[in-house]
């Protein structure tokens, strides 16, 4: 409503020429900031997904389970897995990560 009362005022208020102009400038920034935020919009794809928590680092919370992100995940090691350890996402099989210890840092 108020875009036709803005249109309207631009068309009958403002001298001839100037009211169509003004109404075909705004429409043609309206469309050019439209297209320039849908650009930015899709600029970079959204990752989602299991995949994602690859290289990602947990905790352990049981002999089979790791906490990354605040989410419980069943877990499969190599190695025992200690309630406590910071480990390392290293892959992942359907719904279960396959994690391996992070290493560590020399003293």
């Amino acid at each position: 409503m108020l875009l036709l009362g803005a249109i309207l005022l631009a068309i009958f208020v403002l001298p001839s020429p100037w009211g169509i102009v003004a109404v075909v400038a705004g429409g043609l920034i309206d469309v050019a900031e439209s297209l320039a935020l849908l650009r930015w919009s899709r600029r970079r794809r959204a990752a989602t997904g299991v995949e994602t928590l690859v290289g990602r680092t947990a905790v352990v919370s049981s002999p089979t389970q790791v906490r990354v992100g605040g989410e419980l995940w069943e877990a499969i090691s190599d190695v025992p897995l200690v309630p406590g350890e910071n480990v390392q996402v290293t892959g992942v099989d359907g719904l279960t990560l396959r994690v391996s210890p992070r290493s560590r840092a020399p003293r």
